[in-house]
C-alpha cells in the first residue's frame, strides 16, 4: 500500500482542539474503555463495538490502534477533555485509509454523561482536519443506522453531503439495518475552512 504519511510521521500525534485532547490510547486507558463502550447505548448503534464488552476487548482494541496506525490503515484517537487530562470520554478516527485513492472512512462515539454539548462534533472535526491536513485525504466518509439521527446530524455539521441509502447493509441484534451513507471532499472541507477562517485565505 502507498504511503499517506510522510517517512518522518511516524508517530500519532496529538490533536488540541478548544476543548479537547485527542491522543493515541495507551494501556492505562483500559478501565475507562471497557466502562464506556460497555454502554449499551455505545454498542447499539456501532456494528463494530461487541456487547457487553470485555476487559480482553479493551487490551485486543489497544493493541490494534497502534498496529493499525504503524501499517498506516487507520489513526484512532483516544478523546479526553483538556481539564481532566488522561480522562477517556470518547473517541474519533480514520479508518480503513486508501492512500491510492486518498479516502477514509469517519467513525466516533462519545461517552453518555458528554453528549448534547458538541464534543462529538468538535472531536470529528479535528479528525477530518487531520486527515484533510496533514495526511491529504480527499474524501472522508462516513456511516450511521437510520434509527440513529444523532449522528446524522453531526455528521451534517461537519459538511458532509448525504449520499444515499444502503438498505438492510449492516445486522445488528439480530435484525438488519438500513444505512445513510455520507461524504466530505477535500474541496467541501477547505471551503468551509475559509468561510470559518477568512484570515486564511490572505495567509
Amino acid at each position: 500500500m502507498q504511503r499517506v504519511l510522510s517517512a518522518t510521521a511516524t508517530k500519532q500525534p496529538n490533536l488540541v482542539t478548544a476543548r479537547l485532547v485527542l491522543r493515541p490510547f495507551v494501556p492505562a486507558d483500559l478501565p475507562r474503555l471497557v466502562d464506556l463502550a460497555g454502554a449499551r447505548r455505545v454498542a447499539d448503534t456501532m456494528i463494530s463495538v461487541p456487547h457487553p464488552y470485555t476487559a480482553k476487548h479493551g487490551r485486543q482494541w489497544i493493541t490494534r490502534c497502534a498496529d493499525e496506525f504503524e501499517r498506516q490503515s487507520a489513526a484512532h484517537f483516544a478523546v479526553e477533555l483538556k481539564d481532566a487530562p488522561a480522562d477517556l470520554i470518547g473517541y474519533s478516527a480514520l479508518r480503513d485509509i486508501d492512500a491510492e485513492h486518498r479516502l477514509a472512512e469517519l467513525s466516533f462515539w462519545i461517552g453518555e454523561a458528554f453528549t448534547g454539548c458538541g464534543l462529538a462534533v468538535e472531536a470529528a472535526q479535528a479528525v477530518l482536519d487531520y486527515g484533510f491536513g496533514r495526511l491529504n485525504l480527499n474524501r472522508v466518509c462516513a456511516h450511521h443506522m437510520v434509527r440513529n439521527p444523532a449522528s446524522g446530524k453531526v455528521l451534517a455539521k461537519l459538511h458532509m453531503r448525504q449520499e444515499g441509502c444502503l438498505r438492510e447493509r449492516v445486522s445488528k441484534w439480530g435484525k438488519f439495518e438500513d444505512v445513510l451513507a455520507w461524504a466530505v471532499l477535500r474541496a467541501d472541507w477547505r471551503a468551509a475552512r475559509e468561510v470559518s477562517c477568512p484570515k486564511e485565505r490572505s495567509s
